[in-house]
């Protein structure tokens, strides 16, 4: 027996010595980094001291909430010891608490098996759940106040969830058992790996990067850049049909992100599904910024983003009329665009879509968490070092919004059970960082998300022009997901009533992401659409028409009612601009 186990110990010896060596490494390397970079922080950088103590004095104030709450756990717990007698004696009985649909903490088998981490499972749960309804049954703290709280208290509540520890988790318990602990030398050095690529910054690694390339197994749809100039590329896309629509069709993606999340793969590319439909697909690429261009402006990227690519599409086409697509801030900027442009006479777009666009941020979710005064005169004075803020903190503020599938679920893989992280192409993309310019970024968090500006008839102006979106009287196709954390429905919804051209609005099922890439051939989600448009997005959800599969096509049939008649297809450099290179370009891989 302990013959057959030999090389199986040897091998774990060698794995362990190896790890531990590297781990050495790292660890001398990153606290030569951190000791450079050490700065006192900000004892309140949050801004979370003003809420609390509204809280703790409204508690005070009010002991029978403080007894009240107490006997609601209580009853709770009861209810689990319950549960504990029923099933020590074998008899059937329901769980008092069970996870959310899609939370994949406790999908492993082994929190059913063993009834001590069912136990704990279920206790975690009650107990989490017990500290967010108290939270929301706060009274007398502003509703602001009381999001800041709720926000928090579910970070704290998720960072203490048993699956998060060696030994309240069972299937970090099995491998490690197994492994030797080879696992927890392997996480030791991943983690250490993280903190090094984010210069003491913790960068989760969510994907293997080495698996893709941008260009050779993403981002492959056949085009050329045809245009460029120091904020954007302008991408042509090769047609895959004979005859096209006359019409040519500008995508504006966001600037937080790439472009290339339009096309991952053949298969989820709406950008090869539009030139598939006969569509000459043009797409904005935009620079990664440095601080050279930290006093871009917003009105910059209208200039010489978005104003640029409808001369340069005409040079390339013949075409003076460009439908549009924005995503995402691309949306807030188009929105801001069009009133621009109605204001100047200059029809040039008839027609424009909208992916998870917000234009009125009264409603704007969590996000409004991390934007208040303090933390943009926090953020301001961070930008005004380095010209941007990096893409590693707004990546962080992004996966916060989601912590349990965007950080929790990956330093239980990565760090506990020591395993690589998957090939997924979704995840590289969200990992390929982005920064933002300091003035643009500044102007956007103030004047939209912090005062929402945008929606007042004047409230902002680019360039000595005040802005008024409901001057915007061309057809509109708004595109919004149901489960949408970082541009919620019922914030988006809320263009419908501010746009007075004929607007159709359709909610999508998913979130942020897959509510948009979600082509035909996959068969999810499903969307609903409805013909009336009231005030309440909630009585519009209740008159709405449910429909399976994806939205695309319905997208498409909106769309080729302004996309003109057919004409022989257009190819990248036949017509006014050359071709400079292949896409996707190079401004997308800086």
């Amino acid at each position: 027996m302990s013959e057959a186990k030999q090389p199986s110990t040897t091998k774990s010896l060698v794995e362990a010595g190896t790890e531990t060596a590297r781990i050495s490494q790292l660890a001398a390397g990153l606290m030569m980094r951190l000791a450079r970079r050490w700065e006192l922080p900000d004892i309140d950088p949050l801004n979370l001291k003003r809420p609390l103590l509204a809280a703790t004095w409204n508690t005070v104030r009010h002991p029978q909430r403080i007894l009240a709450a107490q006997w609601d756990l209580t009853r709770r717990y009861l209810g689990l010891m319950k549960y504990l007698g029923l099933r020590t004696v074998g008899r059937p009985v329901e769980p008092v608490a069970v996870p959310a649909k899609g939370d994949r903490r406790f999908r492993s088998d082994a929190w059913d098996e063993r009834l001590i981490f069912d136990l704990l499972r279920q206790t975690y749960l009650l107990t989490a759940d017990w500290m967010l309804d108290n939270v929301a049954r706060m009274q007398e703290v502003s509703a602001e106040d009381r999001m800041r709280i709720r926000f928090y208290t579910r970070q704290f509540a998720d960072a203490l969830s048993p699956s998060n520890f060696i030994l309240t988790n069972p299937e970090v318990l099995k491998t490690t058992r197994e492994e030797k602990g080879v696992n927890l030398l392997r996480g030791m050095r991943m983690l250490l790996e993280d903190l090094h690529n984010g210069d003491g910054q913790l960068l989760i690694s969510m994907t293997d990067k080495n698996a893709f390339e941008v260009g050779g197994n993403i981002a492959t749809t056949e085009g050329s850049v045809v245009f460029e100039n120091e904020m954007m590329q302008l991408i042509q896309y090769a047609p895959r049909t004979k005859t096209a629509y006359t019409r040519p069709l500008l995508i504006v993606p966001p600037w937080i992100n790439k472009f290339y999340i339009l096309d991952l793969k053949p298969e989820n590319s709406f950008i090869r599904y539009a030139v598939d439909r006969g569509y000459t697909v043009f797409v904005i690429s935009w620079v990664n910024p440095d601080e050279k261009l930290r006093y871009k402006r917003f009105e910059d990227y209208m200039h010489e983003g978005i104003l640029t690519a409808l001369d340069a599409i005409e040079q390339a086409t013949n075409q003076r009329q460009v439908n549009t697509i924005g995503y995402c801030i691309g949306g807030t900027l188009l929105a801001a665009t069009l009133a621009w442009m109605k204001a100047h006479g200059d029809d040039r777009i008839p027609s424009a879509t909208f992916f998870t666009t917000q234009v009125d941020f009264s409603e704007a979710g969590e996000l409004r968490v991390f934007i208040d005064d303090k933390q943009l005169k926090n953020l301001e004075k961070k930008m005004k070092v380095q010209g941007y803020l990096d893409g590693e903190s707004m990546a962080m503020t992004f996966n916060m919004l989601r912590a349990n599938d965007l950080i929790w679920t990956f330093v239980v893989n990565n760090y506990l059970l020591g395993r690589k992280p998957p090939h997924f192409d979704l995840l590289y993309w969200n990992s390929d960082f982005t920064r933002l310019p300091e003035s643009m970024h500044t102007y956007y968090l103030r004047k939209m998300y912090l005062e929402n500006r945008l929606v007042e008839p004047g409230g902002i102006e680019m360039d000595g022009t005040p802005i008024d979106l409901t001057t915007v009287d061309l057809p509109i196709y708004i595109q919004s997901s149901r489960d949408d954390h970082i541009a919620p429905y019922r914030s988006v919804y809320k263009a419908t009533q501010l746009f007075s051209g004929d607007t159709t609005f359709m909610l999508a099922g998913s979130g942020h992401i897959a509510g948009v890439i979600n082509p035909p051939a996959a068969n999810k989600y499903g969307y609903w659409t409805n013909n009336e448009l009231p005030v309440d997005v909630e009585e519009w959800i209740d008159g709405a028409e449910g429909h399976q599969g994806s939205w695309w096509p319905h997208w498409d049939q909106w769309l080729k009612q302004h996309s003109g008649r057919r004409i022989q297809a257009r190819t990248p450099g036949d017509g006014g601009l050359d071709v400079i290179e292949p896409a996707p370009g190079r401004y997308v891989k800086g």
